[in-house]
This record gives structure tokens, C-alpha cells and sequence, in this order.
């Protein structure tokens, strides 16, 4: 098998469908591509495809990360030119490598993506509503905080989470336009990790950070393994 490792974007033509969705829009180019893709075994074979962390409701971004198999060894340009010809609005093929494995003797494997992916850097845009000295103040007082608890309520589960573990940098304030613009730098660990989107709610309910959140817009700007973006890792 030869695996490919994909960089390609979620533009705000399709930013509400869901993951499950948007790795469908994946699958159907592949196959419009007429790539010689490969199938995993069973009763119920699939698409042999991988995403690095899948992306909430709503969101955009510019550094999807996906992984599929050939069953043949194409050149890359091939591989490219066919895959971002089929691929729909709202999806760009921005980078793509192939995946070297070790050497059999080596007895190892390359990481899965989901393993290596460690870090995503994000944008938060939000109209601000207030005096931006406030707001100034505010995210200073979030990154001196030693700890800042958010509630995370799904169907299945409610619960505390501890905000501050998962932040690896000091939150960045800054004006984009006629909008508030926030830099957030998020740990993604193999136990768990905070979307941007609840930190900003969590702002705006425990500190008053004045902008409307429910109009905010949020974008992936990259994923990093060992600080670099996944698509370095192979």
C-alpha cells in the first residue's frame, strides 16, 4: 500500500457540516479522482482514510489533515492534479506528501495521524460590544489565572473542565476591522482538550469579555506534532 498525507482547508461554504460529512466529501473525490484507492477487509469494507482531529460545528480552516492509501504507486503531481480537480467548493488541496514508512527491519510503523497531531492554533473573531480597555483587561486576567474552569454539557455527559492545562500560550488580543480578534494556541492530548469556542463562552460568562460571542466566527489556522505542522512529519 502507499499512503498520502493531505493539507486541505473547510472554507465557510460547508462550515456547518459535520465531520462525519465532510470526511464523505473526502471519500466521494478520491473516487471521482479515479484513484486506485484501498479498502480495508471485512464484511463492510471502507476507504483506508485518517483526519488528524475532527473539527467542530461551525468552524473553519485552512489545515485539515487527512491520510488515505493507494493500492498503486502514482507519481505525486498525478495524485494532486487529480484529487484537487474533484474535490467540491469550500475544500482546497493546499499540500500533499507521501507517508514514508520505516523499513520492515526497523520493526516499526509510522504514527497514526491522530497520535501525532499534539497542538491547534486558532482564530476567534467576535464583534466587540463594549470598551476595549475592558477587554484588554480581561484577557489579562485570564493569562495570569492559574486555573479557569469551563462546563461542558453533551448528550451523554456533563462536566468540569480545567481550562489553563490545555492552553500553551497566553491568549493574544488584537482588532481585525470592525472585529476582536483572539489568538488561541490549544493542546489536543490523548485525554482530552477545550475548544476554542468554550473558552471564548467561558469569557464572556465568568469575566464579562464584551463582544458577542454568539456571532463569532472561529478558524483552524494550523495542527502541530513535536511543533511542527503534520504535513512536516512525513
Amino acid at each position: 500500500m502507499f499512503k498520502y498525507r493531505a493539507k486541505i482547508t473547510k472554507g465557510a461554504e460547508i462550515r456547518y457540516i459535520s465531520h462525519l460529512d465532510y470526511a464523505g466529501v473526502m471519500e466521494r473525490a478520491i473516487r471521482r479522482a479515479k484513484l486506485p484507492a484501498a479498502y480495508s477487509e471485512g464484511f463492510n469494507p471502507h476507504l483506508k482514510l485518517a483526519f488528524a482531529s475532527a473539527l467542530s460545528l461551525g468552524v473553519t480552516s485552512e489545515a485539515e489533515y487527512v491520510d488515505f492509501e493507494l493500492t498503486k504507486n502514482l507519481c505525486q503531481p498525478e495524485v494532486f492534479d487529480k484529487l484537487k480537480a474533484a474535490l467540491p467548493d469550500g475544500v482546497k488541496l493546499l499540500k500533499l506528501k507521501p507517508v514514508k514508512e520505516p523499513k520492515p527491519c526497523k520493526g516499526k510503523k509510522h504514527k497514526a495521524l491522530m497520535a501525532e497531531v499534539e497542538e491547534a492554533v486558532y482564530e476567534v473573531f467576535a464583534p466587540l460590544t463594549g470598551d476595549w480597555d475592558k477587554a484588554a483587561a480581561v484577557i489579562k486576567k485570564f493569562n495570569a489565572a492559574e486555573s479557569f474552569t469551563v462546563h461542558r454539557v453533551t448528550p451523554k455527559q456533563n462536566k468540569e473542565i480545567e481550562v489553563k492545562q490545555y492552553m500553551l500560550q497566553p491568549v493574544k488580543l488584537s482588532m481585525c476591522g470592525d472585529l476582536v480578534k483572539l489568538d488561541m494556541d490549544i493542546a489536543l492530548t490523548q485525554s482530552g482538550s477545550v475548544k476554542p469556542g468554550e473558552v471564548l463562552d467561558g469569557l464572556c460568562q465568568q469575566y464579562e469579555l464584551p463582544v458577542e460571542y454568539k456571532r463569532a466566527l472561529i478558524h483552524r489556522k494550523e495542527m502541530l506534532g513535536q511543533g511542527k505542522p503534520l504535513i512536516d512529519l512525513v
